[in-house]
């Protein structure tokens, strides 16, 4: 990749004039910024007339430092450099103060014979190269980096060691609030330095693309894990000193009772962080040492609603949808907890969702709103459960009903009541396969020529995490690999190739999101019978897959082929061979 180099001693060029709005339109293009935002954003900037544009909107939080980065590298064919591969000293002898490096986000990173490598968090101003220029003498390259990044290694560099968190926990007030001091508690909470430092945490989850943020206190110390594509990873945290401060300001946010710690408790948060609109459900549980809290992000911008997105081939979105489309019976979507059941839910209603059909769902919690959909949130304390609403959504004239989930005999046999009087019921089952679904069903209690009569369809699915197509590198496996998985079966060409995850600056997993792996149960004439004789789930999957189905083993296995994840994440989440 071409740097932009900067000689010493003469006014430097800055970037193309257009450059930044092109990043601004690029942006915009990709997703990643609202039209809104922008507009906004440069009303401001003309009124300020300083700065830059692209900075303002990363210092509004109207767009992600790392899509900014990554936009400007892109544009400008420019480095980009994460702070973990940045050298873990600075380059000694350059006559640069550590105000100018703070007050305009860069900082020294090399400086091979008479050049000086410059991080810059904002390439579209010409004048910190310049003035870095001037001062040392020596021809810059510049390098693109994340703000805050930047910030954290000047801080390694020239101060005290600090991270960004280091430095706002500095300014934390150290006294511990007793057990049942609520108020002490409430005002700890409010201080500017707990609400920096539980942004902070929440804009570090959005910039790693979290799903779940943990917080949990133990005996010495609080730890902060991120799930990111369905694997936990530790992160910094804040010190155990201020645990109850920052679980206090959590539950504020949240609208939650912060004197009751004895009883679990959920809540939700709206907020915008890194320009983009999120909706966090929280819930708290006591420990032995206080609060956990965990936070599942739901943003509502980036979620796509889109059968190819969510991993489904054309072959098998053909089955599904023509199940989907009959006028009445139940389909289902099994899997454990956190296998993407609601969001294929989701997408099957909005596939369906017309102005000549009227649908209504009962949900435990309402995850995402859907246009032209009437959604119903359950709430069991005043006695709206799944049972009770679906009770009451009968008498709205409704052509597809949608439940969160089957949880006991009761509902299911309201939705099969609904199915039988020519309703289509979509809902979801916590069992690891298709076939299981039927023997839950059967041991909860529901009876057999009523099931056999009814459901339609069970789709089975997990979530495999999808190698990022820029880095993943492709191997041709070892004759004992092909042998022991028979990957001949479900290899299209030759010779047979499987992929690993590569690593760059911008995503050092090699991984970028998740894609479902699944396998999809029609329920035809000899599996109804076999339903009815109560047959185990080995018998319905063995004549399943005598009638073409293929289980979510195989579908892994196909798609480890095709390069869409690997071979260790389909063993990793199937548990076979």
């Amino acid at each position: 990749m071409s740097a932009q180099r900067m000689p010493a001693g003469e006014r430097v060029a800055p970037a193309p004039g257009d450059a930044e709005q092109r990043v601004c339109a690029l942006l915009v293009a990709r997703g990643g910024l609202k039209d809104t935002d922008l507009a906004r954003a440069r009303r401001l900037h003309e009124e300020a007339r300083e700065g830059t544009l692209t900075a303002l909107l990363a210092r509004l939080g109207l767009v992600s430092e790392r899509d900014l980065a990554e936009t400007w590298s892109e544009l400008l064919d420019m480095p980009l450099l994460a702070a973990r591969d940045a050298p873990e000293m600075p380059p000694t002898e350059l006559e640069l103060s550590v105000r100018f490096l703070k007050q305009h986000h860069v900082v020294p990173v090399g400086a091979p014979a008479s050049m000086l490598e410059l991080l810059v968090a904002d390439p579209g101003d010409p004048y910190p190269a310049q003035a870095a220029a001037l001062a040392t003498g020596r021809e810059v390259a510049l390098r693109v980096g994340l703000r805050s990044e930047i910030d954290d290694l000047i801080e390694r560099y020239y101060g005290s060691g600090r991270s960004a968190m280091g430095t706002i926990v500095e300014n934390l007030d150290g006294s511990a609030a007793e057990e049942d001091d609520v108020e002490h508690l409430r005002d700890l909470a409010s201080e500017a330095p707990v609400i920096r430092l539980v942004n902070l945490i929440l804009q570090r989850a959005v910039e790693q693309r979290a799903s779940d943020v943990h917080i949990e206190p133990f005996e010495n110390r609080l730890k902060v894990r991120y799930r990111i594509d369905g694997v936990l990873h530790e992160v910094e945290a804040p010190p155990s000193s201020s645990t109850a401060a920052v679980i206090s300001r959590v539950k504020i946010m949240a609208r939650l009772n912060i004197a009751e710690r004895r009883l679990p408790q959920d809540g939700r948060i709206q907020l915008r962080v890194q320009g983009k609109e999120l909706d966090l459900r929280v819930s708290t549980v006591p420990t032995s040492f206080g609060e956990s809290v965990v936070m599942r992000i739901l943003d509502r911008e980036t979620v796509a609603f889109d059968f190819a997105s969510l991993g489904f081939t054309d072959a098998f979105r053909e089955r599904f949808v023509e199940v989907l489309q009959r006028p009445h019976g139940i389909l289902l979507v099994t899997g454990p907890t956190g296998s993407g059941k609601s969001t294929t839910l989701y997408t099957a209603l909005s596939r369906i969702n017309t102005p000549d059909v009227k649908i209504i769902t009962v949900e435990d919690p309402v995850e995402y709103q859907l246009e032209g959909i009437n959604q119903i949130q359950v709430k069991p304390q005043i006695g709206l459960d799944f049972a009770n609403a679906l009770r009451s959504i009968m008498r709205q004239d409704p052509d597809v009903i949608m439940i969160g989930e089957m949880r006991d005999l009761e509902t299911c046999r309201i939705a099969i009541q609904s199915a039988l009087t020519g309703h289509l019921v979509l809902s979801t089952l916590h069992t690891n396969s298709a076939a299981g679904g039927v023997t839950r069903l059967l041991d909860m209690g529901v009876e057999d020529y009523l099931l056999g009569s009814t459901v339609n369809g069970i789709l089975a699915q997990r979530l495999v995490r999808r190698l990022d197509p820029e880095t993943a590198i492709p191997y041709e496996p070892s004759p004992e690999v092909i042998a022991e998985f028979e990957l001949e079966k479900y290899a299209e060409g030759r010779p047979i190739r499987l992929w690993k995850a590569g690593s760059s600056a911008a995503n050092p997993t090699g991984y970028r999101g998740r894609r479902a792996i699944m396998e999809f149960l029609v329920v035809s004439d000899p599996l109804r019978r076999l339903v009815m004789q109560r047959a185990d789930a080995g018998e319905i999957e063995r004549q399943a897959r005598a009638e073409g189905m293929r289980t979510m083993y195989e579908d892994g296995l196909v798609k480890a082929l095709a390069g869409v994840t690997t071979l260790e994440e389909v063993l990793r989440v199937t548990q076979e061979g």
